[in-house]
């Protein structure tokens, strides 16, 4: 005999049947179990494993940041070839008096200023891995890719001063002539480090470079370009007057003390950075 509660109870509306069913028949022991309902939160099931190791050659972020940069280097230097060609050509001859100087087209202009804002760039990546190496991925950075573009401005903050130092001084001790062929070739010295760079920033990471041949490569670049400036420092104002204490304490002054007050920075900069345990 069926129970009279557990009879079913039909409803006829118009145009459909209706059916209500107890409720021991709609709830059970599974009834409320995540698996028999998709749209319940069931969780995770199992035990935690070992979280991949970060690796720069697996960041899509940093992957593409570099294409990015092979891109904009290879517009960059097809808009300004023919005066870097002319720069490269006449940087170690020495300018005759009385010569006009070269001259450069507007979008040549606007290009070198963009190339010193993406050698600015390159450093700050290159720097970036340094830092991974050294100092982990740990930072009180909400994300760590915002430490590239903290070093990034700092880098853009020694150009805008090195410049500026150097207008400064070159106007009271020499002609404008003078300072502005220094203005063109310290553009092209900053546009030929952002280009030596490019090797270091790609072989590091993604051919598995020791990070001592990655130093021992940027510190001769850097050497090899400290002396191409002193050479065309030379030839633009002291070659008249040769006096090798002034020079030195000219270069001294203005080369080699914003380069270390530069790396200093950076080196505060990363460990206020940097979570300590």
């Amino acid at each position: 005999m069926i129970p009279t509660d557990s009879i079913f109870l039909l409803e006829k509306p118009v145009g459909e049947i209706q059916i209500d069913l107890p409720e021991y028949y709609k709830e059970g022991f599974f009834s409320k179990d995540s698996l028999f309902h998709p749209e319940l939160e069931g969780g995770r099931y199992g035990s935690v494993g070992d979280p991949v190791p970060y690796s720069v050659r697996g960041d899509d972020v940093i992957t593409s940041l570099l294409l990015v940069f092979f891109v904009l280097a290879v517009i960059a230097y097809s808009n300004i070839r023919g005066f870097f060609s002319r720069q490269a050509k006449n940087f170690f001859h020495q300018p005759h008096e009385g010569v006009t100087s070269m001259t450069e087209t507007a979008t040549e202009a606007r290009f070198q200023v963009f190339i010193v804002f993406l050698t600015g760039l390159m450093f700050a990546t290159l720097y970036y891995f340094y830092s991974l190496h050294y100092n982990g991925d740990s930072y009180i950075l909400s994300s760590q890719y915002y430490l590239i573009l903290i070093v990034w401005a700092i880098f853009l903050l020694y150009f805008l001063v090195k410049m500026g130092l150097y207008s400064v001084v070159n106007l009271v001790f020499f002609d404008g002539k003078r300072n502005r062929q220094w203005i063109k070739s310290l553009l092209f010295i900053i546009a030929l480090e952002g280009l030596l760079s490019m090797p270091a920033v790609i072989m590091g990471p993604y051919f598995d470079l020791p990070i001592y041949k990655v130093e021992i490569y940027f510190a001769i670049m850097l050497i090899l370009v400290k002396l191409m400036t002193f050479y065309k420092c030379f030839i633009i104002f002291f070659r008249q007057n040769v006096v090798g204490l002034q020079i030195i304490l000219y270069l001294c002054a203005l080369e080699i003390v914003p380069l270390l007050a530069l790396w200093e920075i950076l080196d505060v900069t990363a460990n206020n950075l940097k979570i300590n345990f």
